[in-house]
């Protein structure tokens, strides 16, 4: 089973920009997306063999994510449960036989870490949704996470430590998901792998110079840790600030 995550940046945008070769050549099971920044009926894609989930901000042009899978699942579900968290199109979970795939968006933090402290309420009650899920079936969670978890997986870690997305605060809300129990896929393979990330900003020509920062991950349960097989970063594949993640299981 192949797997696949990415932060799109504004799907229209992608699309003129490859997506859809991309995605064709990719062949996977399920595609996630984040921040496609669309609203119902904004766009129509072409995706023989595919059924699509949606779930949009309620702010047009911002977050949103999408789902798509060749297998139907048993049941689909959007946000968390929350009235404080459900307003930006986040999160959706698929529901299959042996496990959910959750495709998620965490909120950034900002500049100036205007949102650092929503961000934290929703780090806790992101981690309280996943353990939920936990209790009836594994989880596969993916997405853009937007945090950069250790010094490796940004280019300049000393420049950053009080950016958003590489906090003290953050960093160790990530530390808490693999405390609980859960697997950083990539890491799982390549544990010291430098200069492999999935995001680069638009300023200085910084993905020319691979100043980038990995912020996208697949994370799992660790009792599916025995079916992992794979993962990696398709770093040339352009069309966003982001690049696609991946992975396979049997």
């Amino acid at each position: 089973m192949k797997l696949i995550s990415w932060n799109v940046n504004g799907l229209r945008a992608c699309v003129q920009k490859g997506f859809l070769d991309f995605f064709n050549q990719a062949d996977a099971d399920i595609f996630c997306l984040q921040e496609t920044k669309l609203q119902r009926g904004q766009i129509v894609l072409e995706l023989p063999g595919y059924y699509q989930y949606w779930n949009y901000a309620e702010k047009k042009g911002y977050s949103g994510t999408a789902l798509f899978t060749r297998k139907e699942p048993l049941s689909v579900a959007y946000g968390i449960g929350m009235e404080e968290h459900d307003h930006e199109g986040r999160v959706i979970t698929a529901e299959f036989a042996d496990y959910f795939v959750v495709t998620v968006y965490t909120p950034n933090s900002q500049k100036e870490l205007t949102r650092l402290e929503y961000r934290m309420r929703w780090e806790r009650d992101f981690l309280k949704y996943l353990k939920g899920l936990e209790e009836k079936k594994s989880v596969i969670f993916c997405g853009d996470l937007n945090v950069a978890h250790q010094e490796i997986d940004l280019k300049n870690p000393g420049a950053n430590r009080e950016s958003a997305g590489f906090t003290e605060e953050e960093r160790g809300c990530f530390g808490k998901l693999l405390e609980s129990g859960f697997v950083d896929t990539f890491r799982y393979f390549y544990p010291s792998a430098t200069g492999m990330y999935s995001w680069w900003s638009y300023l200085y020509q910084a993905r020319t110079r691979n100043a980038g920062w990995r912020i996208d991950y697949f994370l799992v349960s660790k009792a599916l840790q025995g079916r992992l097989k794979d993962a990696g970063i398709c770093m040339q594949v352009m069309g966003s600030d982001h690049c696609p993640v991946w992975l396979e299981m049997e």
